[in-house]
């Protein structure tokens, strides 16, 4: 028999976060994986077939990984436990940059960065962008990850099998 690498198996069968494929993660028990990803999905009224299709790649290969790359963002946010508001957005582009090397993730932390407040953007600098920078270090090769094949697995655990390290509070880390 064959043996595949995850990114391989994953490049093989071509898994679409789509809600005919997910649907199943709103009947997991309140733990897993699954069900965080549902409750995340379900709190913001977001819908896996929202994203816009992927244009302009050279190949099918190249559209189906920039495909995946868009699609496993949100499972990214249950992950590193980040809202999904102008900081929480500009942090996980600080960790897709550190997994996936792409210009145009660091032209989005400046580019989200710019829009900040005075004082988002000290919050930023001094406690989001050094934790994510590490954090994204710190993880598996995240684009290799099957996540669906992980839904019914407890959260916490899956996070300790990965390496993520969820985002700290920035209150509880503030020097007062």
């Amino acid at each position: 028999t064959l043996s595949f690498s995850k990114g391989e198996e994953i490049l093989l069968e071509r898994p679409r976060v789509i809600s005919t494929r997910v649907s199943h993660a709103w009947d997991m028990p309140e733990n897993t994986f699954g069900a965080a990803y549902a409750q995340f999905m379900g709190s913001r009224n977001f819908s896996p077939d929202d994203r816009p299709p992927v244009r302009f790649m050279e190949t099918d290969d190249l559209a189906f990984v920039a495909t995946r790359a868009r699609e496993v963002h949100d499972f990214w946010h249950v992950l590193f436990g980040l809202p999904t508001n102008l900081i929480g957005e500009t942090a996980l582009k600080v960790i897709e940059f550190e997994q996936m090397f792409l210009p145009m993730c660091m032209l989005s932390v400046v580019g989200g960065s710019a829009r900040f407040s005075e004082k988002q953007r000290r919050l930023f600098f001094q406690h989001y962008f050094p934790w994510a920078t590490k954090a994204g270090v710190k993880a598996t090769d995240l684009m290799s990850v099957y996540y669906e094949k992980h839904f019914h697995e407890d959260l916490e655990e899956v996070r300790r099998n990965w390496g993520i390290v969820t985002c700290p509070d920035p209150k509880a880390t503030s020097s007062a």
